[in-house]
């Protein structure tokens, strides 16, 4: 058990870095960072870049 709550926030931030650098996704159409993980018209998951609208499943 953490000592104090910095301890506590510090570790789960490493895991979120860590975590996130391992399954970034990226645009295919312009190479931006910025995707949203939505839902499908059939409950399947879609993406969608926000910088530039581009969308893909």
């Amino acid at each position: 058990m953490p000592a104090s709550i910095l301890e506590e926030v510090g570790h789960l931030l490493g895991a979120a870095l860590t975590r996130g650098t391992t399954t970034r996704l990226s645009c295919p159409s312009c190479g931006s960072a910025h995707v949203a993980q939505v839902l499908g018209d059939n409950g399947g998951i879609s993406y969608v870049c926000t910088a530039c609208g581009h969308s893909w499943s």
